[in-house]
């Protein structure tokens, strides 16, 4: 989801990068759990989000669509985002004491919350979004730190394409009937979420390799 909102309006009005210090730290939310209740579906996951949720839960995607996972629209794409509990309105990865149950594995934009990401000059900056956590007198952590996935600069550069990937198809698709659309949209969720990927092999490499086959398919 693209918000086309300024900088100003959402932010502290400053850039980060990996090497920054920014005030995120919260000594692990302490028990709080707000940001967890009331998202909406704008919890949208990445492939790799996925892979490192089905290695916590040991289900596969299409198991996950059952419970914690559900299929929307956006922005013209057919995209997972993590499920709310009808009941609750919380996200469906919280335990009874209102803890995240895959913390270790929990998606990006869980992960680097209060962060967000602004895209700008053909790459993105972290920003630190206004009054999104509740956690008062935060202190000072690193980005790299705060972000913490394998290798941060190959997962900054795998996002990076990954969001041009989902602008690029956005842009095409809406020049298509419906039927095309809706088979474009069933190859994508093929190609990144329900075809394998090989724990034996370089992770970002394999999606590196799989989104310029869908850069190949819409040229």
């Amino acid at each position: 989801m693209f918000r086309g909102k300024d900088i100003t309006e959402i932010s502290d009005g400053r850039l980060y990068s990996l090497n920054d210090m920014v005030r995120v730290g919260c000594n692990d939310c302490r028990g709080c759990s707000s940001c967890c209740s009331g998202m909406g579906e704008t919890i949208q996951l990445d492939p790799l989000d996925v892979i490192f949720l089905s290695r916590a839960t040991g289900k596969t995607f299409d198991m996950m669509l059952d419970r914690e996972l559900e299929l929307n629209m956006v922005d013209g794409m057919i995209l997972p985002n993590l499920k709310l509990d009808g009941g609750t309105g919380q996200c469906s990865f919280l335990n009874e004491e209102g803890r995240c149950s895959v913390h270790s594995f929990r998606p990006g934009i869980c992960r680097i919350f209060p962060l967000g990401r602004y895209y700008h000059d053909g790459g993105f900056s972290y920003i630190l979004q206004k009054d999104e956590c509740r956690a008062k007198n935060r202190y000072k952590v690193r980005v790299r730190q705060w972000v913490d996935r394998p290798d941060p600069e190959s997962y900054d550069r795998y996002i990076l394409h990954w969001h041009s990937l989902i602008r690029t198809w956005a842009g095409e698709l809406v020049k298509t009937d419906e039927k095309t659309r809706k088979d474009a949209c069933m190859y994508f969720l093929n190609l990144f979420y329900r075809k394998p990927f090989r724990e034996d092999e370089d992770l970002y490499a394999q999606l590196f390799a799989r989104i310029k086959t869908a850069e190949n398919f819409v040229k």
